[in-house]
């Protein structure tokens, strides 16, 4: 049945259709028995949500999608990186550890075997490099060659007459070597030696009675003394009026100690070796 409402206005726009539908109803036999139609629903089948933390890790995330009238859980597998591999250190294992089958404390001794000869190595290599470092650090301060060569002299004594007094050069400085005659020598081992600024026995001094050493540097500022000059006919420093005795001990003056004496051996009567 069609049914067409008209207007005057609305007549253009409006339409209506009516359709008759069957409803479905089965009519009733004659047996007087209506069977009901049995509905089978399919059972869900769930994945259970308890997972272990490493199989949620492989696959990725749980995702649960829901419907009108379903529920669907949906596993969504991780796809990224999968191109990584575990990194492999076999290379840089001993041989004795790549078995996995073998214990570890087993090679233990050969290990630390091993570990003990190249600890010592590298020690000793140290010590080796400690040591040639130093040497070039002391070798770079030492003197030159050419001090090194005057650090020792010899004099020939038969060339200073007695009383006088000869000048050398030891290792840039001075060297006064004084032949005494023996009145000068009882003359200074008489002196009272409690009366000196710097107390010293003339027989303390020297290690041949008639021969002086000393270093002729004054022991005040560093000047150089005149010999056989002086109140006391020893040596006089002409810079602050500083007197020694023919022993080389200060007697008068602004020096505070004597004239220093160097090392030196006789190596025959008239030979000497300084230094």
């Amino acid at each position: 049945m069609n049914v067409v409402a008209k207007s005057t206005n609305l007549s253009p726009f409006l339409k209506s259709a009516t359709t008759v539908v069957s409803n479905g109803i089965q009519p009733v036999s004659g047996s007087g028995v209506v069977l009901k139609q049995k509905i089978v629903t399919k059972p869900v089948v769930r994945q259970l949500i308890g997972q272990s933390m490493l199989e949620s890790l492989i696959t990725g995330p749980l995702r649960v999608s829901s419907g009108i009238g379903a529920s669907l859980l949906v596993t969504q597998k991780r796809s990224a990186h999968t191109d990584i591999k575990w990194p492999d250190f076999t290379d840089y294992r001993q041989e004795s550890v790549q078995d996995p089958k073998v214990r570890s404390r087993e090679s233990a001794s050969s290990r630390k075997t091993f570990s003990y000869l190249l600890t010592a190595s590298a020690g000793v290599c140290g010590a080796y490099t400690a040591k040639s470092i130093v040497y070039d650090i002391v070798s770079s301060l030492s003197a030159s060659a050419d001090v090194l060569a005057m650090a020792k002299i010899e004099v020939k004594l038969d060339s200073i007459p007695e009383g006088k007094s000869a000048v050398f050069k030891w290792r840039g400085k001075p060297i006064f070597i004084r032949h005494r005659s023996a009145k000068e020598i009882a003359k200074e081992e008489s002196v009272d030696i409690s009366i000196l600024r710097d107390p010293q026995r003339d027989a303390d001094r020297v290690k041949e009675p008639k021969w002086l050493v000393v270093l002729g540097v004054c022991t005040h500022l560093g000047c150089v003394p005149i010999a056989n000059a002086g109140d006391f006919g020893g040596y006089y420093c002409p810079c602050h009026g500083s007197h020694y005795d023919a022993s080389g001990r200060i007697r008068r003056g602004p020096a505070p100690l004597n004239l220093e004496v160097p090392y030196y051996e006789f190596l025959d009567e008239q030979t000497l070796l300084i230094g």
